[in-house]
């Protein structure tokens, strides 16, 4: 059996970890006692999540932003639902009646949460990306190794069947070789606006909670809550937000590698927006894997004229979704539980559906002890650190014209991708012969020590992990 097709069916089968018999849900009759942390966006996913699957209870909500804990306990009252509510995190996971967490705030907290709930003898749901640099994400796996709780992160695609069966189907030699994953994140991102200074936190927002481990500073965006994922020291931009999804589809295509890419080289830039975003949103990243690379475009700009009423441009029909190329077709899928194989020349030869509900697996994970480790914190950490690493090439790079762009690409398929994300931008209105692409710096990496190597690593590798204020640092 050839290597890429061992891992594939290695994965397939359920390979994990025995947990220790602590691990095992603590509530009354066997009900896991669940807490939702952060929940003004994807979080209110959470809480529908946990209402609806069985062997849970939700008992508590925490968030600090009061009006936006008050609201949200009142809606679950009148649902008949009760429960506590905590404006600080530390104090819901030193709580002794909640057993679990799920955790949804902006991606600057995810991991120092999740250690903190993990060492508290909680288990853990954490969202997309898990952590909001590389070396977050490997103190994050390893918590779950020295706690011995579940931590499982939130890659939906994961959960639900259909890509599962399509690499079960491709690994018995059907499309023959993998050349290409390719991922994709054409989504729609306005202007988030300029403000003219400093801005006020909501009222009553514990703003010293809300930084954590960033420095304090006053907000500069005019939508508090969301567009933070536009500012680098909360967000990753679209690329750590969407893209992880895609990014981690990927990654399972390859076979689930335990190591991250010995290489990695994006380009792009902030077009057609003056505002106060400080991440591209528009960019191609080329990350050097084996036994294939990893493709993945980000677009956050509409066809044309920078008119959104124009819709968005796609990929094969992918906008979210990712394509993944072999040598005798293709499989290819959007961000929902569905995904669908192809020949060489474009005529569907199966379709692939079914899904679940990722609460339920974490649920059911917790209950029988036992994690499957494509759900794990390490396979988290190493998906979502894709995007990270994809984000320090960008932030190293440098204004470069457009043809020494499409050089620095030497990969067929990447060099194509900059000439579409060129024709993109001048559908837009954009001329980058005069604006020039930021081109970021090339890459080496290594996977397994994960650490940068060679003339950049002196520049890149601080960024690898970043800076903790006094009192937010993450400790194991």
């Amino acid at each position: 059996m050839k290597r890429r097709q061992f891992l594939h069916r290695s994965i397939l089968a359920g390979t994990g970890s025995l947990l220790a018999p602590m691990a095992r849900a603590q509530g009354a009759n066997g009900d896991l006692r669940v807490a939702v942390i952060g929940f003004n966006g994807r979080g209110q996913g959470h809480i529908d999540g946990i209402l609806r699957a069985k062997g849970a209870r939700l008992v508590a909500l925490c968030d600090c932003d009061p009006a936006v804990l008050a609201r949200e306990k009142d809606k679950l009252a009148k649902k008949g639902v009760s429960v506590a509510a905590y404006a600080d995190y530390r104090k819901l996971c030193e709580a002794k009646d909640i057993d679990a967490v799920c955790i949804a705030t902006p991606n600057h907290t995810h991991c120092l949460i999740a250690i903190t709930a993990a060492a508290n003898g909680k288990h853990v749901y954490v969202e997309k990306p898990v952590s909001h640099t590389v070396w977050e994400g490997r103190m994050l796996a390893a918590a779950q190794t020295k706690y011995g709780k579940i931590i499982q992160h939130g890659f939906q695609r994961r959960s639900e069947t259909a890509w599962a069966e399509a690499f079960e189907w491709v690994a018995g030699g059907e499309l023959g070789k993998l050349n290409l994953a390719r991922g994709f994140c054409y989504k729609p991102r306005p202007s988030i606006g300029k403000v003219a200074g400093p801005q006020v936190p909501p009222p009553g927002l514990d703003y010293d909670l809300w930084c954590g481990p960033r420095r304090i500073d006053p907000p500069r965006r005019a939508k508090f809550h969301y567009d933070w994922h536009w500012q680098s020291p909360y967000g990753n931009g679209d690329l750590g937000n969407q893209g992880p999804h895609q990014l981690d589809v990927c990654r399972w295509a390859l076979g689930d590698p335990s190591e991250l890419p010995s290489s990695v080289l994006s380009c792009g830039d902030r077009f057609g927006h003056d505002d106060d975003g400080d991440v591209a949103n528009t960019q191609v990243v080329f990350l050097g894997y084996e036994p294939a690379p990893i493709l993945f475009e980000v677009r956050g700009l509409p066809k044309k004229d920078l008119d959104f009423k124009s819709g968005m441009d796609d990929f094969k029909g992918q906008q979210l979704g990712n394509l993944i190329e072999y040598e005798g077709g293709w499989i290819a899928g959007g961000h929902g539980p569905a995904c669908a194989a192809f020949d060489a020349k474009g005529k569907k030869l199966r379709d692939f559906k079914g899904d679940r509900s990722p609460f339920q697996v974490w649920i059911d994970a917790i209950q029988k002890g036992r994690q499957e480790a494509m759900h794990s914190a390490e396979s988290g950490h190493l998906s979502s650190a894709l995007a990270h690493l994809g984000n320090i090439s960008w932030a190293l790079g440098e204004k470069t014209p457009p043809r020494e762009v499409r050089d620095a690409f030497v990969h067929p398929a990447a060099a194509d991708a900059i000439k579409r994300m060129e024709t993109h931008l001048a559908a837009n209105g954009i001329d980058t012969a005069k604006s020039g692409i930021r081109l970021g710096a090339a890459l080496d990496f290594d996977g397994k020590a994960e650490r940068f190597t060679g003339p950049e690593a002196e520049r890149a590798n601080p960024l690898l992990k970043g800076s903790y204020r006094e009192g937010f640092e993450l400790h194991l």
